[in-house]
């Protein structure tokens, strides 16, 4: 809507095709594996065919005499001077917290697991010398069943702990589970498996490590979300003063929480600069990826629903085995316990009982993958309220209805225990229903189930919400995660008028570029296209907490508008200086200062800009800079919620599912680019229903990753998925000035509920009552036939 006083349209609102995006896609980039220094080395790195095994011997002389190659380290060799890989997130005081080291040194615990580097002049020698190093491994046995690794006598992953068992997480609120499951006329219980994922960033993970030249400081490349972490954690793990470090995030492309992490390649390859005194460069190759880069979910969900005949909950009952992997990486204990508060997701309740154990196996480390936690506790809330549903014969629509947070009842305090500021669950799901013509596609389900047509109809539905903008620094502090929730923001104002902003959070596709001009620009009142925003440096910003978490907008683009507001009250004192008169009577709309009633005399920020630059005539006193920072500590998390519904055709005699059509209503709050929204969403529904059909990853019996290329691991293309329907509500948050909410994890969150749903309802009938996950054709035809099976025969007594 346009401005009525100064006919200037405000940015946040409008559809902003990216800013950034015509350079990205014309391959005008610094992609971290582009950088090329004088005398740049290139980096290999063995890694262990084994998934568990002590290493008795391991010879890398070999590899010395091949062509190019320049030098080769064990992990023996680089122990001395790298620490043990950090986690930040210890979530009970008893955690067991392993060791960690960047290369093996005595023993390797998964495939994967580096033993050894080599250093060459160019990254094909350097790989090809892999194969002269000579390893002896002794077999141990590998640790791969979450159950059986926590039985008595289980061969071990860290024998010097002494368990598998990691840490148990308990949270109980609410009136005891026990007494209120007594009162119940309905009890279900359902496990669900979410099957372990592998993350699929359109750019493959790389390092470029600098030692000191004409400088003293260190500089790191990494393709990394998460600069400035990486900064402080590689001084902790290299002993090289963070204030002699500096850490780059260039143009990264894609991350889906893969990148949210401190990796051991990042401790190489500074700690072998340091060795030789000479840059290097590892990029890992998408096989390498697969083995070396975080997985996500992997979670058995036992859960137990207490209900009344009527279909109101009366309770939840949670027991979550987490899957840890090998070690514990950045914030791998923590992000089960995510989701620990939304398992409730937007219903009422009178008692929840949670429990998490962390388990250790042989695999790879898991840790945050989109959503983090929240999809998962989304997947069980909303699988046990469709079979809840079922079980009593309502609509599965209207049992939700029944239960859930109404929109008069906000802000809400959940059984959870956290309070929820705002929302209207009812408008979103009434717009998304009209949307996707709900009456009429149950009225063609029936008719179909009818006429016994062999291709099912099946309807899904997924009601949500998240927590999201991780957040404030003291509920961190008593979750007892390592750091905190805030972020930085600075305003620059040219002399030349033209305006610079440098954000703490680091952009691997998001948008932050336009979505942070657009809020600049209105509060400032200068042209969209005079924003410059700078990130990923540590040198250039030297504040920040980087992003994941759905924290971007919520934390870091509030930080960015006060910041400016900063700009412009500090401005007003110059303006009021030059216009004499007193500040209380200027006007500031559209980037003018105007004395009230006098709209003549005025004078534009870009004019203050260049009058504190010169200085000339300044008040006594007065600093002469309008630039400003601001540090951004949030009072709450955000809320986005919506209703995602999905409509699937189910061939019973191949199992082959169909996305008939898609509809989802998403409550994002207010909305800063419509386009860049869409884009987030689409991104996330793609990713949620991948899990829900297509991916997972597999491991044999002796631990070995057998999905480990995308030969083995399906990751869909857009010929895979359907059109998406997509609308909004906007319910603005209250916790902060912009009145945003997240968006970038909610299509991940919602979607793969909706799906399987959509599977199950379509086959239920038949007597499935559960698919695991993903649900591909070959286990659509198992759950027909051992339904069949499970049937009585017609006739029998």
């Amino acid at each position: 809507m346009t401005d009525q006083l100064t006919g200037r349209e405000p940015e946040v609102g409008r559809a902003r095709v990216r800013k950034e995006d015509a350079r990205l896609v014309t391959g005008r980039t610094n992609w971290t594996d582009n950088i090329t220094v004088p005398g740049l080395l290139h980096i290999a790195i063995l890694r262990s065919p084994m998934a568990h095994a002590r290493i008795e011997r391991i010879d890398v002389t070999p590899a010395l005499e091949r062509p190019g190659v320049v030098a080769a380290y064990t992990g023996r060799d680089l122990a001395e001077g790298l620490g043990s890989l950090p986690c930040a997130w210890p979530v009970t005081e008893d955690i067991v917290l392993p060791e960690h080291p960047p290369v093996a040194v005595d023993e390797v615990r998964h495939t994967g697991d580096p033993v050894a580097v080599v250093v060459a002049r160019d990254r094909y020698a350097a790989a090809d010398a892999l194969e002269a190093i000579d390893v002896d491994y002794e077999p141990l046995p590998p640790v791969l069943n979450m159950e059986a690794a926590l039985a008595e006598g289980s061969p071990l992953v860290h024998a010097d702990k002494g368990t598998n068992r990691c840490y148990t997480w308990p949270l109980a609120t609410g009136e005891d589970y026990a007494t209120v499951r007594e009162r119940a006329d309905v009890v279900l219980r359902r496990r669900f498996v979410q099957q372990r994922l592998i993350p699929n960033a359109m750019e493959p993970r790389a390092v470029v490590a600098v030692p000191p030249d004409t400088s003293d400081q260190y500089t790191l490349y990494s393709a990394t979300q998460i600069p400035h972490i990486v900064r402080v954690m590689m001084a902790v793990v290299t002993g090289i003063p963070e204030h002699r470090l500096r850490v780059v995030a260039p143009d990264v492309g894609g991350g889906f929480g893969s990148k949210l992490q401190v990796y051991g390649e990042e401790a190489i390859g500074l700690a072998v600069a340091r060795k030789l005194g000479r840059p290097v460069k590892w990029t890992e190759s998408r096989s390498e990826g697969y083995l070396a880069t975080h997985h996500g979910r992997d979670q058995i969900q036992d859960l137990e629903l207490a209900a009344t005949r009527d279909g109101r909950l009366l309770g939840l009952k949670v027991d979550l085995l987490a899957d840890m992997g090998a070690y514990l990486m950045i914030v791998t204990p923590g992000v089960p316990l995510l989701g620990a508060f939304m398992f409730p997701g937007i219903y009422k309740m009178d008692a929840y009982d949670f429990t998490c154990t962390g388990v250790f196996t042989t695999k790879t480390p898991t840790d945050a993958y989109r959503g983090a936690g929240r999809p998962e506790a989304t997947f069980a809330i909303e699988r046990m309220m469709d079979e809840l549903a079922a079980e009593l014969g309502m609509d599965s629509v209207e049992v939700r209805r029944r239960n859930w947070i109404g929109h008069d009842e906000f802000p809400y305090t959940t059984i959870g225990g956290l309070t929820y500021d705002s929302g209207n669950y009812e408008s979103a799901t009434d717009k998304a229903l009209a949307l996707f013509g709900y009456d009429d596609l149950r009225s063609e389900q029936r008719k179909r189930e009818e006429r016994g047509d062999p291709v099912r109809l099946g309807i899904g539905v997924s009601t949500y919400t998240e927590m999201c903008g991780l957040a404030p620094s003291r509920i961190l502090r008593d979750l007892r995660y390592g750091a905190g929730g805030w972020e930085a923001a600075s305003i620059r104002m040219l002399p030349t008028g033209k305006v610079e902003v440098l954000t703490g959070t680091s952009p691997h596709g998001q948008g932050h570029v336009t979505s942070w001009s657009q809020i600049a620009a209105d509060v400032l009142g200068v042209p969209f296209e005079d924003v410059e925003v700078l990130h990923g440096d540590t040198r250039t910003v030297p504040q920040g907490m980087d992003t994941y978490g759905s924290r971007s907008l919520v934390v870091g683009g509030v930080a960015v508008h006060r910041a400016a507001r900063k700009v412009v009250d500090k401005a007003r004192k110059v303006a009021a200086h030059l216009l004499e008169a007193s500040e209380d009577d200027l006007d500031f709309a559209d980037g003018v200062f105007s004395v009230k009633g006098s709209p003549d005399a005025h004078k534009t920020i870009q004019e203050v800009a260049f009058a504190t630059f010169t200085s000339h005539d300044l008040p006594d006193g007065l600093e002469p800079t309008i630039n400003a920072e601001h540090v951004e500590d949030p009072e709450a998390f955000s809320y986005p919620h919506g209703t995602h519904l999905c409509a699937v055709e189910v061939d019973t005699e191949t199992g082959r599912v169909r996305i008939r059509s898609y509809v989802c209503v998403d409550d994002v709050g207010k909305v800063v680019n419509p386009m860049i929204v869409e884009g987030q969403v689409h991104g996330g529904l793609a990713q949620g229903i991948a899990q829900a059909l297509f991916e997972e990853a597999v491991y044999d019996e002796e631990g070995n990753l057998v999905s480990g290329t995308m030969a083995d691991y399906l990751v869909p293309c857009a010929a895979d998925l359907p059109d998406f329907l997509t609308d909004r509500t906007e319910t603005p948050a209250t916790t902060n000035p912009l009145g945003v909410k997240g968006v970038g994890e909610a299509g991940t969150i919602a979607s793969t509920p909706a799906v399987v749903n959509a599977v199950v309802d379509a086959l239920r009938p038949l007597g499935v009552t559960d698919v695991r996950m993903p649900c591909t054709p070959e286990r659509i035809w198992r759950a027909l036939r051992d339904a069949r099976s499970a049937r009585p025969e017609e006739g029998s007594s």
